[in-house]
């Protein structure tokens, strides 16, 4: 979390707050008050948890449309500030609750209410030791008895020989979690071949350039991604969500290819929406800027949604063979990997160097076979290595 402002601080309706990072995008909330800041409840890069106050604001004059909001502590506290909270699908106003209030849920991590649940624990009944009331993990393990009461409140120290460092699953990652544990249902097969890109790598040479004067960087993936469009305009089917429960395809017809790109906080896979409607140097700019909002872990929720086909690049960082795994509910995804020079015969039978690519596609076993699938690499591999009919649209 990025904050904006800090105690003291005077803000305006629509002023930014801070920058919130889910599991799947960063989101910057703003105030929907005029007043004074008096408190923040989470420094920066801790894990704030839905629906829990993230500052108090103090109101001026009659923001709150008339009425006089107060918050209580057993009647002995009279303050006029509000709470700022934002909740999964809930807008509504939350008041901030003293230790003695009225907050019926007792305050604890994820972790903690997961040993709580598997040890039938009510943690109500839990002594808390925490800031604000929170129960510890010390807390739950000093009311199973498996510490001592005297050693609640403080974290327990690794073994000296342990040398372990803990470093939580957050951000991209654990939307990268979610996925993968989906992905494990579902019946893999893999088919793979190579592509000789010498042609396409003249092309791109010619004007990679000139492009960069003009502020876009030009690579192969642009390319490589067209061809994919125009490969999926020949196998539809391709191109869709499997609808589990109903056992049917949803097939789109906006092409929105997901580009695989590694980030600060882990993978996260964006897409180029609507690429059957756009030319190379299009697409180039577009991935541009997924890349440059993928170096400061700032891709918004849209460019993660509505995703129809994937494409990874191992070979940016040097891979050659890879098997990629199926991200639902899409039903297929391709990898490539590095340009390497090999030797291979030509028309003619004489041997040449070549610039080869090795493409792996993963598609979903229950709704596609492998000819389907086998057509459709042979479709990309043709427009990858005759890059005139990718350009001209033939």
């Amino acid at each position: 979390m990025h904050r904006y402002v800090k105690p003291g601080d005077r803000v305006s309706q629509f002023d930014n707050i801070c920058e919130v990072q889910s599991d799947k995008a960063s989101v910057t909330i703003t105030s929907r008050y005029d007043g004074l800041i008096k408190a923040l409840h989470y420094k920066v890069d801790e894990v704030a948890l839905i629906g829990e106050s993230l500052l108090e604001i103090e109101l001026d004059g009659d923001n709150g449309n008339g009425r006089d909001e107060k918050i209580s502590d057993n009647q002995q506290q009279q303050q006029t500030t509000k709470t700022e909270s934002r909740q999964s699908g809930d807008s509504e106003e939350k008041k901030h609750v003293g230790q003695h209030g009225l907050e019926d849920k007792a305050m604890a991590t994820p972790a903690v209410r997961r040993i709580a649940m598997e040890n039938n624990i009510n943690l109500k009944d839990v002594v808390s030791t925490g800031k604000g009331g929170r129960v510890l993990k010390e807390d739950i393990l000093a009311h199973l008895g498996k510490i001592s009461p005297s050693s609640a409140g403080k974290r327990v120290e690794e073994k000296p020989t342990a040398n372990v460092t803990v470093v939580p699953i957050k951000g991209y990652s654990k939307h990268m979690w979610k996925t993968m544990t989906q992905s494990l249902s579902i019946p893999h097969f893999i088919y793979s071949d190579e592509c000789n890109v010498n042609r396409l790598m003249d092309y791109r040479n010619e004007v990679k350039d000139s492009l960069k004067e003009q502020g876009v960087s030009l690579s192969l993936m642009p390319f490589f991604v067209k061809a994919a469009s125009r490969a999926l305009e020949k196998v539809p089917q391709i191109n869709s969500w499997l609808d589990e429960e109903n056992q049917a395809l949803q097939v789109h017809e906006n092409h929105n290819i997901g580009i695989a790109m590694d980030t600060p906080d882990g993978l996260v896979v964006p897409n180029i929406k609507n690429v059957q409607k756009l030319n190379i140097l299009e697409i180039a700019r577009e991935l541009n800027r997924l890349q440059e909002l993928g170096k400061k872990s700032a891709i918004s929720l849209n460019d993660l949604s509505n995703t129809t086909f994937s494409l990874s690049n191992i070979g940016i960082i040097g891979g050659t063979y890879t098997k990629p795994v199926i991200l639902p509910p899409q039903i297929a995804i391709g990898a490539f990997g590095k340009v390497q020079k090999l030797p291979r015969f030509d028309d003619k039978g004489n041997v040449i160097a070549a610039s080869i690519i090795s493409i792996s596609w993963a598609a979903d076993h229950r709704v596609v076979d492998g000819v389907t699938m086998a057509k459709y690499s042979n479709l990309w591999k043709y427009y990858v290595e005759n890059p005139t009919f990718l350009l001209i649209g033939a």
